[in-house]
């Protein structure tokens, strides 16, 4: 993994009338990393990918795409990004192919059928490539669209939400999916509100509520915030969604003999009885 910033936030601010939805946001994605946006419904997290991707103007501070600031070089930050949004961008009377090759052609690339063919079987959809997009599963549809989106071969992905909506194996194939594009070197800027996505996908976590990054870091960091439990005698480290829940306010751990709160920088932990 690179140290080389791809992308780097200061300060950033953006209010809608009077309702202030982000209010100084801060984080660095590494360039070749998966870094996850987590939090809530509301919490910002998809103003913050409009910014980036150019199409919101922020309201105050910075923001650095591959380079380019997203203000003054939005055509450049354009040509450097592709944006995957929460709902797939599927032309579901086409098929798997056509999609693909059409938007091979609208960017004016060669050979637009080779390009298609190659993206197939990269996501293993090489057996579906003739059928209609309205016959795709949830997930392969995803995978489509990641797929689609990738023409081009931008060094960054925004990924909004990428598995909302998805069953249990749709969001596996979409997790596998993402995976494979750090693999290859290409930056992952993901939101989502799932726990366990983040758990399973990021370099690094950036919690995002009420408009500001309350903590960043990477899984192992984050769960140092809290103390292991103790239960019967055998240490149990806290998970991410009891990191997650004690900083946004909802301390009641489902399921646990504990209670864990952070107060500014004090860590405490109560027996729940």
């Amino acid at each position: 993994m690179s140290t080389q910033a791809a992308i780097r936030v200061k300060g950033l601010t953006k209010s809608f009338k009077d309702v202030d939805v982000l209010r100084g946001v801060d984080f660095d994605v590494e360039a070749g990393s998966i870094f996850a946006l987590l939090g809530s419904n509301g919490a910002g997290k998809t103003t913050v990918v409009n910014i980036l991707s150019t199409l919101l103007k922020a309201g105050a501070g910075t923001a650095v795409v591959n380079g380019f600031d997203v203000a003054t070089q939005a055509a450049h930050v354009r040509e450097s990004i592709s944006l995957t949004g929460q709902f797939a961008a599927v032309d579901e009377i086409l098929t798997g192919r056509e999609n693909l090759v059409l938007v091979a052609r609208l960017r004016h690339l060669k050979n637009p059928g080779a390009i298609a063919d190659d993206l197939l079987a990269r996501f293993a959809l090489t057996d579906a490539a003739n059928r209609r997009g309205s016959t795709y599963s949830g997930g392969m549809r995803r995978r489509l669209d990641i797929a689609m989106s990738l023409i081009g071969n931008p060094p960054i992905i925004f990924l909004d939400e990428p598995t909302t909506g998805l069953d249990p194996e749709g969001r596996i194939e979409v997790w596998q999916t993402v995976k494979q594009l750090a693999g290859h070197g290409t930056t992952v800027l993901l939101t989502t509100q799932y726990l366990d996505e983040a758990e399973q996908l990021a370099d690094r976590i950036a919690i995002l509520h009420k408009g500001t990054i309350i903590q960043n870091g990477t899984l192992a960091q984050l769960k140092q915030l809290l103390p292991v439990a103790t239960v019967e005698y055998v240490e149990k480290q806290p998970s991410l969604e009891d990191v997650f829940l004690a900083l946004v306010g909802d301390t009641a751990t489902t399921g646990t003999t504990a209670e864990y709160r952070i107060d500014s920088s004090v860590t405490t932990r109560k027996d729940i009885r």
